[in-house]
Parts: structure tokens; sequence; C-alpha cells
């Protein structure tokens, strides 16, 4: 059971991992005015802004024209890389 759990919270922190770039990416993108129609852009868009509503519901993330909403969910992303992270430790210390 321990490996594949540990497989499994494995693919889960890669999982974040790759969803923080695209947070990063879009946040990049988003400094220079892109183009609405540009499918990359519409990816990016359909990716993260679904996660910013639901931060943006609860606490308010625009302050004087930044939105903080990318940085919080980076933030609660690391939390949980972290909480993984400690729990494969813990199972490998178990001894698998």
């Amino acid at each position: 059971m321990n490996p594949i759990l540990i497989s499994l919270l494995t693919i889960i922190s890669f999982g974040l991992w790759l969803y923080s770039w695209v947070i990063i990416v879009a946040a990049i993108i988003s400094w220079v005015q892109p183009n609405p129609f540009n499918p990359l852009v519409q990816v990016l868009w359909r990716l993260t802004e679904p996660v910013y509503q639901l931060i943006r519901r609860y606490i308010p993330t625009q302050m004087g024209g930044f939105d903080f909403a990318p940085i919080l969910v980076l933030i609660v992303i690391n939390l949980f890389q972290m909480l993984i992270n400690q729990i494969i430790s813990n199972l490998t210390l178990m001894g698998v």
C-alpha cells in the first residue's frame, strides 16, 4: 500500500509543481497586455481563472491595480507541496 500511496502523492506533487508554473507564465504574460484571441492566452486563462475566482469570492485580491490572487494560489500550492513531501518522507522512514 505504501509504494502506491507514495507514487500517488508524487504524481500529485508533480501536478502542483506544473500548475504553479502555469500560474507564473500566466502572470508574466498578463503584464504585456496579451492578445485575448491567442490560443495560449486562452488556455492559460481557462486553467487559472477558475482558481482565481474561487479565491476572489472569499478574499479581496485587487489592490492598487495589482491582483494578488496568483501569489495566494502559489502560497497555497507551496503549503500543499510541503505537506505532501512531509507525508512521503514519513512513509519512507516507516519502511516501505
